[in-house]
């Protein structure tokens, strides 16, 4: 009989996200100063590290959970300097149990229950199994609470499970960071994460994400559901999913799991809908097919969430959640390929995506998802200044915008695009007709409310701008994107003439995102604007490093600005040294 200790970190993608390398850094000095010696002084080995936790075993279950206490214990006071959204906490299970060994290695459902464990913790807290409970009671002048029984995932029988009363400091932190949590909307909420690609090839895992996105924009468009963006969902790609910390994070009630297992024409999705505050299970199934039905194996699924969530959900709602299915498969593989290198607004990313996307259209010319992105990575060209002819890169973005609108006129995704670059064009009215029919159809559209903010911004509106850009963060909270909604937010400051806050949130923007050089555009401008002159001369030399041939004319041409905010904002970029 072994005893274990699983913890694990919480939140780590969204700490990952916000500031990967110090996060790394924070991470291995606390492994190293404290974590070891605090195992080794309990007695215990390390003998599983990963990512974001690890799994250790004790001589006894005493030893073992008198340790996970000293770590919270600590834990509470570290990092005191930080919000609390930066800070490192942990969740700690501790179990007695069988073990089987396997060389340096442990495994069996003595190590899986206690990682079960782990996951039903609170950030900062303890639980521990009834085995472990029986044999530590009466031992430590501690507190227990009894939960009840928990099922858990790939565990056959319910476990008792017992929460460790940690202390009023422990306690105290554990509070602050579960105050900032979304709160659960008043309509069912819904992530789905990625899917397990099963096929034992990796370049089919293309095609597990493309499952994903097809049922993410599906249940999106369920007006009655609050769906997580799929930007945001996939920031838990290869991480061991615990979905009540997930759930906790993004403020959904359920998340989706499941797998694509695909082997020659043949394939089989299999999913299972997760209540994330107990992790009880609502439905699982499987679902084989050929690929010529992968369309309406989605379908499916999708009606089977939608039943199980709300049942009441007419099959109506659940026929708008169609999508256009492409007339050839190899281009929908082309255009899943294409997506992970679309969103990252960077230079090189994008001309990836299009060299995808371009084969995808030659293959299937009447393809509106493939038309539509590539519409936006030409319109990334222009904003950003990636081209020196901008005009061209706007035409080509509408063209493309446009024969994707004529083919698919109900798919929000498209309109989002076309609305756009329709903006980019200074075509303001087309542009708000078009974002507001794709929350009107899609009201989960993450991306639709961020473009109706840049058009408020554009528009000389920053109040409404805000409003839409917060919009947008809520439904995606850690989506990869929204270093763009923080330059949003950052314009739309720029716009009431609001310059130190305005360059506080480009700073931001860039801590998420340093590889977006184009941000220093409007950096260098509102610093200078907001007195903090030699910050507006580091942050100038950068703009000019990565664009020598900068002149202000030629972010007059890129940028759609009314004509007042473009004035001062060139006028602050003369000051810094730019040319006409």
């Amino acid at each position: 009989m072994q005893r274990r200790l699983a913890a694990d970190v919480v939140g780590y993608s969204r700490l990952m996200g916000y500031d990967e390398s110090g996060t790394l850094v924070r991470l291995k000095a606390l492994l190293d100063d404290y974590i070891r010696p605090t195992i080794k002084q309990s007695k215990g080995r390390i003998f599983k590290l990963m990512g974001d936790g690890l799994l250790a075993e004790f001589p006894s279950v005493v030893e073992a959970v008198q340790c996970a206490l000293n770590m919270q214990q600590r834990l509470a006071t570290q990092d005191s300097d930080l919000d609390d959204g930066q800070r490192i906490r942990l969740r700690i299970g501790v179990n007695l149990g069988d073990v089987l060994v396997d060389g340096a290695d442990i495994y069996g459902d003595g190590v899986n229950i206690a990682a079960r464990l782990e996951g039903l913790a609170e950030p900062g807290g303890i639980c521990i199994s009834n085995a472990a409970f029986d044999a530590v009671e009466g031992k430590l002048d501690l507190d227990f609470d009894d939960l009840g029984t928990k099922e858990v995932k790939n565990i056959a029988r319910p476990i008792r499970v017992y929460r460790l009363r940690v202390g009023p400091t422990a306690g105290q932190a554990a509070a602050g960071r579960t105050s900032g949590a979304p709160a659960l909307p008043d309509k069912p909420s819904i992530a789905v994460l990625p899917f397990d690609n099963m096929s034992g090839d990796p370049d089919q895992e293309y095609f597990a994400d493309g499952v994903v996105e097809a049922l993410t924009a599906a249940l999106s468009r369920i007006r009655s559901f609050f769906v997580i963006a799929r930007n945001s969902a996939f920031t838990y790609k290869g991480k061991a999913t615990n979905v009540r910390s997930i759930g906790a994070d993004l403020g959904v009630a359920y998340v989706l799991e499941g797998s694509v297992q695909r082997a020659g024409n043949r394939v089989r999705i299999t999913v299972q809908l997760i209540e994330t505050e107990g992790g009880a299970h609502i439905w699982a199934d499987k679902y084989d097919g050929s690929l010529d039905d992968i369309f309406d194996l989605q379908d499916r699924i999708t009606e089977q969430v939608a039943g199980a969530m709300q049942p009441s959900l007419r099959l109506a709602e659940v026929e708008r959640a169609r999508r256009k299915p492409p007339e050839d498969l190899n281009a929908y593989d082309y255009a899943m390929r294409a997506l992970r290198h679309v969103w990252t607004l960077e230079k090189e990313e994008a001309a990836k995506a299009l060299d995808l996307l371009e084969k995808a259209i030659e293959i299937d010319p009447r393809y509106p998802l493939a038309l539509a992105l590539a519409g936006w990575c030409h319109a990334q060209r222009s904003v950003y200044n990636w081209v020196e002819d901008t005009g061209a890169a706007r035409a080509k973005s509408l063209e493309y915008a446009e024969r994707a609108a004529e083919l698919s006129s109900d798919d929000p995704l498209i309109l989002t695009v076309l609305g756009t670059v329709h903006t980019f064009s200074r075509n303001h009215g087309a542009a708000r007709v078009m974002l507001e029919r794709a929350v009107a159809l899609d009201p989960n559209a993450a991306w639709a409310w961020s473009r109706l903010g840049w058009l408020a911004t554009y528009s000389d509106r920053p109040d409404e701008a805000q409003a839409n850009f917060d919009k947008a963060l809520r439904l995606s909270p850690v989506d990869p994107m929204n270093f763009n909604n923080y330059v949003g937010l950052g314009s739309a400051f720029q716009v009431a003439e609001q310059d130190n806050e305005a360059a506080d949130m480009f700073l931001r923007a860039l801590n998420e995102r340093p590889n977006a050089l184009w941000i220093y555009r409007n950096l260098s401008a509102a610093l200078i604007g907001a007195g903090r002159e030699e910050e507006a001369r580091n942050s100038f030399e950068k703009l000019m490093a990565a664009y020598p041939n900068f002149r202000i004319r030629d972010f007059k041409e890129a940028m759609v600005f009314t004509p007042r905010v473009l004035d001062r904002i060139s006028a602050q970029l003369e000051e810094l040294g730019a040319v006409e």
